[in-house]
């Protein structure tokens, strides 16, 4: 259970440029945003001249104090309203943008090729999709929130400081600077390490996913132990590299607050200077002290933002990775026609694949199927037979353009399936696999995935042809039974049923059964043979069974060795030949 390795870690592009496309869909709401920042920032800073005034005023008259102090309170009111409805606004754009990075994300998953997915583990890509975005979202409302009401503040308090006193706005000026330095410096070097942070988080997420997916084998093979060893591993990596990047990017905040500190004092300093020689009065001095503490509120929260960000980004550039792998040719339209315009009608497949010297290879220097090639004619069944490794489910991946041949070609009814999409060709024919896969929903929900417009009857029909009836009835609520996710408290068995009653369902012109009946008892099997054999008639099908008699009466056996086809006939001419299929049947019934 050894997890599969991260090859993307980040992207390779701009993920700002990234950032603004999606951005660019709610175009009319980040300017609502912008503009309510620049409203509510503007009459927040009218504040402490009205203040200045009413103290300027307080012993001459009370009248004007009176009249300062209610204008201060709608301003105060009309700033409160602008700031919520921007609040609202941010949540929007922010939940908006982050579930539409989801669905591109999830859509790019269902178009993938399936060598992306074989060397990226469930629970790492997983992460990129729920932890990831939910960091991004994180950072995207505290920059909308923070970033453009401090730039605001920033420039609004440079205005109204230049206005009551040149020399003092120079001063605060000059040491500005150095505060934009130092927060520039640490974030700079903080990015590497939240990229870090979240390729760890990654794979911890994978581990755990990997180890609650198959709990059962942990506890049969006493391999808790170990599990939990190298899940403690990679969580001191992530403690360790995580209190390196909060670390260093929190010593932004308190540096920026000493500069800003200095800021102040400084304009207390100038300012008591010019009081005294009369350039100012006291309430312009109380004013000046008002926006120096407002002018540098938005240095530390801005220095937290970029914090926010930093990390936001780096999680971001993981997720627009994944966005930016290169799709499955053929999948970006899912009913997209064929190459030369053409699109085969169903009820017209005759069945016949012809497979010329095909090579194939998932590593390139390690060939697996070298010059391989079989002819299948219509409604034939073919059995794949050989030892485990010699190539019978990569055949079965290439007959359904799961992936593509190195070399060679396949064809259909006289046609290359690369002329076709994707779709297009895996519509002929009819999978039931090893594996199960049930999604969360009814029973009926999961029998009807191959044909959504199917009747009940006409379900109900299916299963009992799959033999899965007798065990449906036995549910809660029968067919309306809503399964969990992987199908909950269902035996393998039972899920394999549901499976066959799938492909029973939507009977495809071709079909494909890859060990189909492995976790069904021998009763139930014979009795699925024999409806099998009633819904093969006349579809040419390809069978990989490792029990030798259950394949006995297909048209042609095809033996493989080694990615090769050592031998292929009928069952008798095998046995008679007494090659290497005849060694494998005498192993399984010798006793």
């Amino acid at each position: 259970m050894k997890a599969k390795n991260n090859v993307q870690t980040e992207y390779g592009g701009n993920t700002g440029r990234e950032l603004v496309k999606y951005l660019k869909k709610h175009g009319f709401l980040v300017v609502l945003s912008v503009a309510l920042a620049l409203f509510s920032s503007l009459t927040a800073l009218f504040v402490p001249v009205l203040f200045g005034k009413a103290i300027d005023s307080i012993l001459s008259d009370m009248g004007s104090v009176v009249n300062c102090l209610i204008r201060v309170g709608c301003v105060i009111g009309v700033t409160a309203l602008m700031q919520w409805v921007m609040a609202m606004v941010n949540n929007k754009v922010t939940y908006e943008v982050t579930q539409d990075i989801r669905n591109d994300a999830f859509e790019k998953i269902q178009k993938l090729p399936l060598n992306y997915l074989d060397s990226h583990s469930t629970g790492e890509i997983v992460s990129r999709m729920v932890a990831d975005v939910d960091t991004l979202a994180d950072g995207l409302l505290m920059g909308f929130t923070q970033a453009f009401t401090g730039i605001v503040t920033i420039v609004g308090t440079i205005y109204y400081m230049w206005t009551l006193s040149r020399m003092t706005t120079i001063v605060v000026v000059c040491v500005t600077p150095l505060s934009l330095f130092v927060a520039n410096f640490i974030a700079k070097h903080t990015h590497d390490m939240f990229i870090t942070q979240s390729v760890t988080r990654g794979e911890q997420t994978a581990l755990i996913d990997e180890m609650i997916g198959n709990e059962k084998v942990v506890r049969s093979f006493g391999y808790e132990d170990e599990a939990l060893e190298r899940f403690n591993e990679i969580n001191d990596r992530l403690a360790v590299c995580s209190l390196k990047a909060l670390f260093y990017s929190s010593t932004v905040n308190p540096a920026t607050r000493f500069v800003n500190s200095t800021v102040y004092a400084l304009v207390a300093l100038v300012g008591a200077i010019r009081v005294l020689g009369g350039h100012i009065t006291v309430g312009s001095l109380s004013a000046l002290l008002a926006y120096a503490t407002q002018y540098t509120k938005p240095f530390n929260e801005i220095s937290g933002v970029v914090t926010e960000l930093q990390n936001a980004f780096a999680c971001a550039s993981r997720v627009f990775a994944l966005i930016g792998e290169s799709e499955e040719e053929g999948s970006q339209i899912y009913d997209i026609k064929a190459s030369d315009g053409s699109s085969d009608d169903e009820d017209g497949i005759k069945g016949e694949v012809d497979i010329e010297a095909v090579d194939f290879a998932y590593v390139k220097d390690k060939p697996l199927i070298e010059d391989f090639s079989l002819n299948v004619g219509s409604g034939q069944t073919v059995a794949i037979v050989g030892p485990t490794g010699s190539g019978k489910t990569t055949l079965i991946n290439l007959l359904m353009r799961f992936y593509d041949t190195d070399d060679g070609k396949i064809s259909v009814d006289g046609k290359d399936i690369m002329s076709l999409t994707r779709q297009e060709h895996r519509k002929r024919f009819g999978m039931v696999l090893q594996d199960t896969w049930i999604k969360q929903g009814t029973v009926l929900d999961n029998i009807r995935i191959g044909r959504p417009d199917a009747t009940r009857e006409e379900c109900i029909n299916a299963a009992k042809e799959a033999h899965a009836h007798s065990f449906i009835k036995r549910l809660p609520q029968g067919y309306d039974t809503v399964l969990a996710e992987d199908g909950g408290d269902l035996s393998v068995g039972q899920k394999q049923l549901l499976c066959i009653t799938r492909v029973m369902l939507a009977l495809p012109p071709m079909l494909i059964l890859d060990e189909a009946t492995s976790s069904i008892d021998t009763r139930t099997e014979i009795r699925i043979q024999k409806a099998f054999h009633k819904m093969m008639n006349g579809r040419t099908s390809f069978i990989v069974a490792h029990r030798l008699s259950t394949i006995m009466d297909a048209d042609i056996i095809v033996v493989m060795r080694d990615g090769h086809i050592v031998e292929q006939g009928s069952h008798e001419a095998l046995l008679k030949k007494g090659g290497f299929y005849s060694e494998l049947f005498e192993a399984q019934f010798a006793h």
